[in-house]
């Protein structure tokens, strides 16, 4: 905290969906426990958050997206400041990883008042720090593709029309090799730092946050028989297992090389376009991030449990 007693918090005030304002009536109405930082760009967030880093804040707080909190993480990395997370975006999937309450702002903040600061693997792609996932290929494409207006009109929708687009273009090729000299050939490739992608979708299920291992899908072909195998893998539990167009990794460090320019998406947002793509730890390779001991589950999930429970312990009535 600040030495009044505020949590520094950067936080988008131009957030348009219900939820960011939501967020933003939050923040208004414990304004007395923040210090309010409000940002233009993911450049400003992320030299606000290294600014306190410097300063020796023990906490910086990000409220907002995935966009907003992989900004802080880049001016964090490298520093003894924790990242407190208060989700107001749409996905909020680092802190869906984490056991976050990812729908309950209140909730959130507690987690944050219970100060306990676990140290996750930070890694890093062409030098860009990430905590959850990296993309190179398709799903960049896609996000590439999905304007904020065509978001804002169609919702998930926007990125499956894109996704259409994109599976009609040629593919690149790729090769990957990984630091202890595998090799693989693609069309795309997702290097997952945790076991989630894209919300609630568990992609690497071998993922572990703290192993300094990256988890690694390659998808050999593009299409939409990539399309039927990936949705197969995710149904059944392991794209791998299920699927003969997908490879799956784990490494400390790898390279991937195009035949062209491709995007690259780091937690969600665009990095830019790159023939080479190295992957590796950001030294000192690890961050600090105020996280519950145990996940903590949404207001529906546990009310569903809540049910369940209910209905197994209810008597049944006896006929006479």
């Amino acid at each position: 905290m600040t030495g009044l007693g505020r949590y520094p918090l950067i936080f988008n005030p131009k957030a348009r969906s219900q939820k960011g304002q939501r967020a933003l009536r939050f923040l208004m109405d414990h304004a007395t426990r923040f210090a309010l930082h409000a940002t233009s760009s993911a450049a400003e967030a992320r030299e606000l958050a290294a600014m306190f880093a410097r300063q020796g804040a023990p906490v910086v707080i990000a409220a907002g997206g995935d966009g907003t909190l992989n900004a802080v993480v880049q001016g964090l990395a490298g520093s003894e400041t924790a990242l407190g997370v208060l989700p107001a975006g749409t996905m909020n999937v680092f802190a869906r990883e984490l056991g976050i309450p990812f729908d309950n702002l209140p909730r959130a903040f507690e987690v944050i008042e219970a100060g306990l600061v676990k140290e996750i693997d930070l890694f890093e792609a062409n030098g860009l720090p990430f905590v959850q996932m990296a993309g190179v290929g398709f799903d960049a494409m896609v996000i590439e593709e999905t304007t904020w207006e065509s978001k804002k009109m169609l919702g998930p929708l926007a990125y499956l029309l894109a996704a259409v687009k994109v599976l009609g273009e040629k593919p690149p090729h790729m090769e990957i090799v990984c630091d202890d000299g595998r090799r693989e050939e693609g069309v795309a490739v997702l290097a997952g730092n945790g076991s989630l992608y894209g919300g609630q979708f568990k992609l690497f299920h071998k993922a572990d946050n703290r192993d300094s291992m990256l988890d690694v899908l390659v998808f050999k072909e593009a299409g939409y028989k990539l399309v039927m195998d990936s949705l197969r893998g995710i149904a059944l539990g392991g794209l791998e297992e299920h699927s003969s167009t997908v490879s799956y990794l784990q490494a400390r460090s790898l390279t991937v090389n195009a035949d062209r320019e491709v995007p690259v998406q780091v937690d969600g947002e665009l990095a830019g376009r790159f023939n080479s793509v190295e992957f590796g730890n950001k030294d000192p390779g690890r961050l600090r991030v105020i996280a519950p001991a145990e996940p903590i589950g949404s207001r529906f999930v546990e009310s569903v449990k809540a049910m369940v429970a209910w209905t197994k312990w209810k008597p049944v009535e006896q006929k006479v």
